[in-house]
């Protein structure tokens, strides 16, 4: 079983009388891709910066790599890397020119470390065009390419793909998914576009109004989301048995207040729906059902309002 890298033990940020965070509870094991979901304004960079240092937790605990202790903290931080918002680049730099500028002010040793992150999220053919001149997908990598400087262990991304177009999008995916395929990173990535968070993440936080919800895997919450025919009885026992005499099937799970969903025979709900009725069971309602990712949070939040 992989060992956790990082986890968060009631984490708690109060600004004034505005709780931003409320005992967070989280944890990412090694080589995970996190994804951290919610509104704007549900505490998503409140964690992320206090994970990195950039905030300081009213309450709770922060462990990183087994380390809990502010001077073990400090120390483990450097094995990681985060891009929390666009980081500040000269203009009239080149991409080259302006990690080395970063790379020197942060002591990272080793010339060579510029040019394997800018080959890492695919500018290095850059050349001497000047950062003033890249798009704003170019401007991301750039950032993400800062973060990887250090060579870290568990990457922090806060809404990385925001702004971005799709062909943007899509690279920058790409970039992530290769960095846990190949160097084994554990990402932790917030983000408001859900579609994209599932083409990406092997678990998920669900956050709102500071508190976190959930934590998910994909598989777990993919087993959540499935196609299937929600049934409505009176009898839910009668039901059942006629489910499993009349169609064989046994893919089903019974919900409170006489709800069964079915998860097989899909392609003739009116078999279902007349094998119900005709074996004598009241059915109140059938309905085809089936949540993504963006379905199954503003349920989990109440519904009505957009990630």
């Amino acid at each position: 079983m992989a060992e956790n890298v990082l986890e968060l033990h009631g984490l708690t940020k109060r600004y004034g009388s505005h709780l931003a965070v409320d005992g967070a509870e989280l944890s990412i094991a090694q080589g995970q891709i996190y994804g951290l979901v919610g509104l704007n304004g549900a505490g998503k960079t409140t964690i992320i910066r206090m994970i990195t240092a950039q905030s300081i937790p009213t309450a709770g605990e922060i462990v990183l790599f087994g380390a809990s202790s502010p001077r073990e903290l400090n120390a483990v931080r450097a094995r990681t890397g985060a891009m929390v918002e666009t980081p500040s680049f000269y203009p009239y730099l080149s991409a080259l020119e302006n990690l080395e500028y970063y790379r020197l002010q942060r002591g990272i040793p080793g010339r060579h470390v510029a040019a394997e992150a800018l080959e890492a999220v695919g500018l290095a053919g850059t050349g001497k065009k000047k950062f003033k001149h890249f798009s704003l997908g170019m401007k991301q990598r750039l950032g993400l390419a800062l973060a990887l400087m250090n060579r870290p262990d568990l990457l922090l991304l806060d809404e990385p793909i925001n702004g971005l177009d799709p062909e943007g999008i899509v690279e920058f995916r790409n970039i992530l998914l290769d960095l846990s395929r190949q160097r084994e990173t554990t990402i932790l990535i917030s983000s408001h576009i859900l579609p994209e968070l599932s083409n990406l993440a092997s678990c998920y936080g669900f956050i709102d109004k500071g508190v976190m919800l959930e934590q998910i895997t994909a598989q777990a919450l993919r087993e959540k989301c499935r196609a299937c025919l929600e049934l409505q009885v009176g009898d839910v026992s009668k039901a059942a048995l006629l489910l499993e005499q009349e169609l064989g099937s046994v893919d089903y799970e019974v919900l409170p207040g006489g709800v069964i969903r079915l998860y097989g025979a899909l392609d003739h709900p009116e078999r279902v729906t007349q094998i119900l009725v005709q074996g004598g069971v009241c059915l109140r309602s059938a309905e085809n059902k089936g949540a993504n990712l963006e379905d199954y949070f503003l349920t989990m939040i109440g519904g009505g309002r957009h990630a």
